[in-house]
């Protein structure tokens, strides 16, 4: 998860700026290439889980560490719209979109009555991505320039990623004699642990399908606008530039705090409620953050945006186990994972046009918090799946 914050808005968006300067687009042209690549990105997805779900998630990722670091040293060398829009493009698609989706494949193989917080745990990569990766860059975009920038940054992934993969990474607890949540295999508990879930066909079919793509749909389309207008709506509100990424660390650090904490509570509460509670969330960060007025607004402001992002990993990652199965997993994850997309591809547009055209963020802001106020609740009525209870799942699998 830390890795493939080459790929995340929280870092993307510090290089509008210099991209803006250097090669002269603007604001709104820089977000439709972000986008209309994430977008093109996310249609990619359904065919990558379903390829997960044939050869295993660790192949994949070794391949798309690879891919990923390359992917880095060639934005370097971007020089207009669409070799950034190209870029943007394959940075989404193997760093925001495969490489999470293969980590939470992997981990919902793993764990099942321990999912929730299993998956907190796991996703402490993407706080940590956010509470260093910002501050470094910016440092190292205004001492090194940014195309230098990236061409370190697809080093590091390269470095930090591949060892471990090819040393420690299995695909399911099976291979080693174990079952989920770290039991002993025996041929008892191999009998009571079938690895079993519905289709995608029939996950397409259900109403809890449809609740949860919409409610990760708007939670990731908002989180993602303000992730990659972040320094530009901190800036308008007084903050420097390097004081506006170092927010991105008590961000982070808030986020580390709390993954944990709510994947516990998925585990032992109502997911309808917990649902329901995140998007709110989504409201207090769009309304807090344009009541800024200096340092100590934007801190309260980046706990409560920490609060939220550590909702919405922990969401990404949970929901498609918990109401679907594992045996098809990758092929449903990867469907819902397009559609999480297509909301971030859109999210950085509504705030870059309103700067453009009113040269604000606020009325905006304000405006879109309609969205996750219904959304909040419409996932009150969302319900396990009839089809789920009547497989052969374990009892952890298919308890409400």
């Amino acid at each position: 998860m830390f890795g493939s914050g080459p790929g995340q808005s929280h870092l993307i968006g510090l290089f509008f700026d210099p991209l803006s300067r250097e090669l002269g687009l603007t604001r709104t042209s820089l977000a439709a290439a972000y986008g209309v690549a994430t977008l093109m990105a996310a249609f990619l997805l359904p065919k990558l889980g379903s390829f997960i779900d044939k050869v295993g998630p660790v192949r994949m990722l070794w391949i798309l560490t690879l891919a990923l670091g390359s992917a880095c040293v060639l934005f370097s060398f971007a020089s207009n719209w669409i070799y950034v829009a190209i870029g943007f493009g394959l940075l989404r698609f193997l760093g925001q979109g495969s490489l999470m989706l293969n980590c939470n494949n992997m981990v919902s193989q793993w764990f099942v009555r321990k999912r929730g917080f299993a998956l907190g745990v796991m996703s402490l990569g993407f706080p940590i991505s956010m509470a260093i990766h910002p501050p470094l860059c910016q440092w190292l975009i205004e001492t090194i320039g940014w195309r230098e920038t990236w061409i370190w940054l697809g080093i590091s992934t390269w470095i930090i990623l591949l060892p471990p993969i090819l040393l420690f990474a299995y695909n399911k607890p099976e291979q080693v004699g174990l079952a989920p949540d770290g039991v002993i295999a025996t041929d008892d508990s191999l009998g009571s642990t079938t690895i079993t879930g519905m289709t995608r066909t029939a996950a397409l079919r259900t109403p809890a399908f449809y609740i949860i793509t919409g409610s990760l749909f708007t939670l990731s389309m908002l989180v993602t606008a303000l992730h990659v207008e972040n320094k530009g709506i901190l800036m308008e509100h007084g903050l420097s530039a390097q004081n506006a990424a170092s927010m991105f660390t008590v961000t982070g650090i808030t986020a580390a705090i709390t993954m944990p904490i709510v994947g516990r509570m998925l585990d032992h509460f109502r997911t309808e409620w917990m649902l329901s509670g995140g998007l709110i969330i989504m409201v207090a960060s769009l309304f807090s953050v344009t009541l800024i007025t200096g340092m100590s607004g934007a801190i309260i402001y980046a706990l409560i945006f920490g609060i939220n992002n550590a909702v919405t990993m922990t969401f990404v990652a949970f929901m498609w186990p918990r109401y679907f199965g594992r045996k098809h997993l990758g092929s449903i994850q990867g469907f819902g994972q397009m559609i999480v997309i297509v909301g971030a591809s859109l999210g950085p547009l509504p705030l870059a046009i309103a700067l453009d055209s009113t040269g604000s963020y606020d009325i905006t802001l304000r405006s879109l918090t309609i969205l996750p106020i219904l959304l909040a609740f419409v996932a009150l009525f969302l319900r396990p799946p009839k089809q789920l209870s009547q497989l052969t799942a374990s009892t952890a699998e298919t308890k409400s």
